[in-house]
C-alpha cells in the first residue's frame, strides 16, 4: 500500500487548528502517512469564501464560538484559554517562519514548530507576532533563530503566497483543512473522517 499524504492547510493563530494538531500528528504516525504543512493567509481566503474575521462576526456567533471552544477543551482535556491575552494576533510572521523551517529543516520540523506556535497562543498565552517570542520558540524546538531572518526573504513570502493560492484553488475556506487524495476535510472535528480515509 502506498504512503498517503495529508496536505495540512492551517493558520497558526487558529484555535481549532490547535485543538486538532496533536491528534493529526499521532494519526499520521499511526497510519504511516506523510504530512505536508501549508500555512495559508486567511485574510486573502475569507473575502473569497464568505468568511469574516472574528471581530466582524455577529455577536451570537462570537458568543457561541466561546462556548464551543470550552466544550472541546474539556472534551479533549487540553489546556486552552478561550480568550487568551494575545488574540486576535497577526498570523503572518509565524506562518512565514513555519515555511522557512519547512524549507530548511523539513516537514517534520515544521509540523513540530507549528505545534509550538499553536500552543503558544492558546495554552501558554504567548505573542506569536513578537520577534523575540518566535526566536525563543525556535530555540525550544532545537532550531536556529536564524530561521526568523530567513522568513523575511521574498522567496519565503512567495512560497506562503503560493500555498495560499493553492488553498484558494482547492476551495479551502477555513483552518484547519486536511486534503487527502484531493478530498477536503475541514475542521478538527472531522479528524474521525480523516482517520477513516487513512485506514481505507
Amino acid at each position: 500500500m502506498s504512503q498517503k499524504t495529508i496536505d495540512y492547510y492551517l493558520a497558526p493563530q487558529s484555535p481549532w487548528t490547535y485543538l486538532g494538531h496533536a491528534r493529526l500528528v499521532a494519526m499520521a504516525k499511526k497510519y504511516g502517512a506523510k504530512i505536508t504543512i501549508k500555512p495559508m493567509d486567511l485574510g486573502k481566503i475569507f473575502p473569497l469564501s464568505g468568511g469574516l474575521p472574528l471581530p466582524k462576526r455577529a455577536p451570537q456567533r462570537q458568543a457561541y464560538r466561546l462556548v464551543e471552544l470550552a466544550r472541546f477543551r474539556d472534551h479533549l482535556k487540553m489546556p486552552l484559554h478561550v480568550q487568551p491575552q494575545y488574540f486576535p494576533v497577526a498570523g503572518d510572521p509565524a506562518a512565514r517562519v513555519i515555511v522557512a523551517v519547512r524549507e530548511a529543516d523539513g516537514q517534520d520540523a515544521a509540523v513540530a514548530f507549528a505545534g509550538k506556535v499553536l500552543a503558544g497562543v492558546w495554552a501558554d498565552e504567548r505573542n506569536i507576532a513578537d520577534v523575540d517570542t518566535l526566536k525563543l520558540m525556535l530555540t525550544e524546538c532545537g532550531l536556529p533563530t536564524s530561521r526568523f531572518e530567513e522568513s523575511l526573504a521574498e522567496s519565503v513570502q512567495a512560497l506562503y503566497d503560493a500555498d495560499t493560492q493553492t488553498a484558494i484553488d482547492l476551495q479551502v475556506f477555513g483552518s484547519p483543512t486536511f486534503v487527502i487524495d484531493g478530498e477536503l476535510f475541514w475542521g478538527q472535528d472531522r479528524l474521525d473522517f480523516v482517520e477513516r480515509k487513512l485506514a481505507a
